[in-house]
């Protein structure tokens, strides 16, 4: 591998050569086959075991059918038993499934610190840890892309709230004494609140690593801010980059890639709203916003609308007055 990472900055990422930039982008995004070297071999493994299962869950997601039709009888017929059981065992399984989701949450934030650990401790740069630890910085990109595609699927269930308030209605009522109140053993009340957290929120994976991230910065406090906020930025940058020049993008095979690295984008974005004091939408943001949103806005809607809704509703500083009045116009 050329050093082609260690001379590029966020700021100046676009200065480059095509050849260069598309070489970082390349080894950035598609990484594929990187392997981790000995000192990145344990935080790999460690955060591999997560990723591993994480296509079980966007499938457990995918295939999630409510039931909000058993609710509706049971809601609509009080005294009748018949209807109150076939409601209540068809939420149980559910609620397994949606603690299922919320403990993979906890693992995933979790991996997130250790990689976050791992690509900003001194005396290295950011570029320069994207270059040393190829394999972790694909990691990281891999857990952003699972989170929003997560996040995507979340929000197009409005079952899954409704039927967890169902359930803890039901629970707390303990109208149905002789039924299968094994669940609670599963689901205690002090879980069944962490889920309600969980779940109210519009995206609740983000929301979960924007509290890592948050929670990374603050607990390494001699760990200059910069540190995590240039490797968020760099990567925004390499994103944008890729999407906007069509002969880096072109040579994607893919949508899927093309949709890895919008993301991926936003993932970093968010993340460096939530621990930059200042947030990324100000002028003197490390992230060129204006681009980054035009660069979504030109793609298929179908394949965007969910990313900017993430920019709009899980970013923290957007509706700051330090906000330029275009980058908010653009996000209406």
């Amino acid at each position: 591998h050329s050093n082609v990472l260690t001379h590029i900055s966020s700021v100046d990422l676009e200065k480059h050569s095509p050849e260069s930039t598309f070489r970082v982008v390349f080894q950035l995004l598609s990484l594929y086959y990187a392997q981790p070297t000995e000192a990145e071999r344990d935080v790999w493994n460690q955060v591999n075991s997560v990723l591993q299962e994480s296509e079980s869950m966007l499938a457990g997601l995918q295939s999630y059918k409510g039931a909000g039709q058993e609710i509706r009888d049971a809601i609509q017929n009080p005294s009748d038993l018949m209807h109150q059981e076939r409601a209540w065992n068809s939420v149980c399984p559910l609620v397994i499934k949606l603690k299922t989701f919320y403990c993979f949450s906890v693992r995933l934030e979790k991996a997130l610190y250790s990689l976050l650990t791992c690509l900003t401790c001194p005396p290295y740069t950011p570029t320069q840890h994207l270059e040393k630890e190829q394999a972790l910085a694909k990691q990281f990109a891999e857990i952003l892309h699972f989170t929003l595609r997560f996040d995507e699927l979340k929000m197009r269930i409005p079952a899954i709230q409704n039927d967890f308030s169902y359930y803890r209605r039901t629970i707390s009522r303990n109208r149905i004494n002789n039924m299968n109140l094994d669940i609670e053993s599963e689901v205690n009340n002090e879980m069944a609140n962490r889920m309600s957290l969980f779940y109210a929120e519009a995206t609740p994976m983000l929301k979960t690593l924007s509290t890592a991230t948050t929670n990374f910065v603050s607990e390494n406090k001699t760990l200059p801010l910069e540190n995590t906020t240039d490797c968020l930025s760099t990567m925004a940058s390499v994103c944008k980059v890729m999407l906007e020049t069509p002969e880096y993008s072109s040579r994607f095979s893919s949508e899927d890639t093309l949709l890895f690295c919008m993301r991926v984008m936003v993932g970093v974005i968010i993340l460096y709203d939530h621990v930059h004091p200042n947030g990324a939408f100000t002028k003197l943001s490390k992230i060129d916003m204006k681009g980054c949103i035009k660069v979504l806005k030109e793609q298929p809607i179908d394949n965007v609308e969910g990313l900017l809704n993430a920019l709009k509703f899980t970013t923290k500083h957007l509706n700051d007055e330090s906000t330029p009045k275009n980058i908010r116009a653009m996000l209406q």
